[in-house]
């Protein structure tokens, strides 16, 4: 009798979960069977993940949605294995940029707990124009472990208050625009991502890629960062400066062209202290008299004109960090009659 009792419990044990500490699942939904061991999934060949250990995270999803902003770091988190779901303002499908339709998975009403909250930007107007929306993430937010915005998502957290004292960045054209919103938002200019510990706010688009990779760092460590962004080919450079919002470019001033004018840019290149834009432009007025338009817009800009020459204009402004730019115009005889060469450099001084 001894015997047959031993016999059965060395059975029991041997069932697939049955005496399991630990419960390992494949990251793929769709790949719903257990393990009691870690290794890879024998259908995708995934790293399988703890079950128990698996993150919940929350996507915010609206009407005009960037895709990329939620679909990067959709991507990066369900790579580790989390169980990500969709919420937005009712169940009804939301349609993000070029008119992508996704069904969210809950309303704010029914949406359950989240480890992470992801906010991604877009077309957020209706969100910040919404107190019910501004509301949810701010309870949300302080439920979660993590909060990770993208874009101009940014300005969704702002005005639920959450980015008072912090660092923060956003897509490189809403940078001051960002800043003048709270005089206690440190806006970073040079980074991809700010970290501030709960809340990681990551600069336009593609950026939510590195912030979210860098989450999985925070979590699980530079290792399995690396091997998740191996695994979806992406180019991770963690300890880069690089950022969109440091490129000179910025400085740019934006000269609107007069009725019946064309342009073709033939040249749009530089670094983080020099910016060059070179092009064809047919305008129905002598370079002269375009130049002059020219300077009028870009002084009403902020910019001081330090020097008219002949088919040039020079011009010199300070940034919002001191720096002392110089910008300079130039509109040289093409071939054609009223088509010039217009060439449009900035550069750092000091």
């Amino acid at each position: 009798m001894r015997a047959v009792v031993l016999a059965l419990c060395v059975i029991l044990s041997a069932g697939p979960l049955a005496a399991a500490d630990h419960v390992y699942v494949c990251p793929m939904e769709e790949h719903p069977q257990e393990f009691d061991h870690p290794g890879k999934c024998p259908l995708c060949g995934m790293e399988l993940v703890e079950k128990a250990a698996r993150l919940n995270v929350a996507v915010l999803l609206f009407d005009g949605a960037e895709i990329i902003d939620y679909a990067g770091p959709y991507e990066v988190l369900g790579q580790v294995g989390a169980r990500v779901f969709t919420v937005a303002p009712t169940a009804e499908p939301i349609k993000s940029v070029f008119g992508l339709a996704v069904k969210p998975d809950f309303d704010f009403e029914h949406a359950p707990p989240a480890d992470v909250l992801l906010v991604p930007g877009g077309g957020i107007r209706p969100i910040l124009d919404d107190p019910k929306a501004i509301e949810w993430v701010r309870q949300r937010a302080g439920a979660s472990r993590y909060v990770l915005s993208v874009c101009n998502g940014a300005f969704i957290l702002a005005k639920a208050g959450l980015l008072e004292g912090l660092s923060a960045t956003t897509t490189a054209s809403n940078l001051d625009r960002l800043a003048a919103t709270s005089p206690r938002i440190r806006v970073i200019r040079d980074k991809r991502f700010a970290d501030n510990g709960k809340i990681i706010t990551s600069a336009g688009l593609s950026a939510g890629i590195d912030g979210a990779l860098h989450l999985v760092e925070r979590i699980y460590g530079r290792v399995r960062a690396e091997d998740v962004a191996r695994d979806i080919e992406y180019h991770w450079q963690p300890e880069s400066n690089w950022a969109r919002g440091a490129l000179a470019d910025a400085m740019m001033p934006d000269v609107q062209l007069p009725d019946g004018a064309s342009w073709r840019k033939l040249v749009n290149t530089g670094d983080t202290d020099r910016w060059e834009v070179r092009g064809e432009l047919k305008v129905p007025m002598q370079s002269e008299e375009f130049l002059d338009l020219s300077a009028r817009q870009i002084t009403a800009s902020g910019w001081t004109l330090q020097r008219s020459r002949k088919r040039q204009r020079t011009f010199v402004k300070k940034d919002s960090a001191g720096r002392t730019w110089r910008a300079t115009f130039s509109a040289a005889p093409a071939n054609q009659q009223q088509t010039f060469v217009e060439t449009m450099t900035v550069e750092k001084t000091h």
